[in-house]
């Protein structure tokens, strides 16, 4: 995270502890009782850490790479027309607003969806096509990088109060995104 608590993404345990022995991060919180042991010496394993001098990081930026993958990961490997759970050779990305519309390729304006229900869709608004999103699109415009955290932070209950996650509401809404 940055300076000022601004989550900005993961890094493995090798780098957060090369990044703290250099003097770059401070540790927030630990992995538990996780160690690192060498023969002469022990150290606790960093599980959230933040630099010590602040990044300006565009707000404007583009989604880091692998947008499929995360857009999948963001929907739970779901079809978001019929909510069959799928394997991703399964699922295909669709346009909520059509291409042939003017419809453009970001996150929030792709959606997983079944070969069955894409074709079924075509180049239609869910509108048009009667076939309602199972989310809302106002959830679809988290940015992907805060989405995968979110995920990330299921099984890392340390992390939800960086990531700004309230317990009963925010988290609610962003399972809906990816249920």
């Amino acid at each position: 995270m940055n300076f000022s608590y601004e989550p900005l993404g993961t890094v493995g345990v090798a780098r957060s502890v090369c990044l703290y022995f250099r003097g770059a991060v401070f540790i927030e919180e630990y992995d538990g009782d996780n160690v690192l042991r060498s023969p002469s010496t022990s150290f606790r394993v960093p599980s959230v850490i933040r630099l010590r001098h602040y990044i300006n990081v565009r707000r404007n930026r583009r989604e880091t790479t692998m947008k499929r993958a995360r857009v999948y990961i963001r929907d739970r490997y779901r079809c978001q027309y019929c909510g069959e759970h799928k394997h991703a050779k399964d699922l295909t990305l669709d346009h909520i607003l059509p291409r042939a519309q003017g419809g453009e390729s970001t996150p929030a304006n792709l959606v997983t969806a079944c070969v069955k229900c894409n074709q079924r869709k075509g180049n239609r608004t869910p509108e048009q096509a009667r076939m309602p999103l199972l989310t809302s699109q106002k959830l679809l415009r988290l940015g992907l990088d805060h989405v995968l955290l979110c995920h990330y932070a299921e099984s890392r209950p340390e992390w939800k109060k960086y990531l700004f996650i309230d317990d009963h509401v925010d988290e609610e809404q962003i399972v809906r995104v990816a249920a």
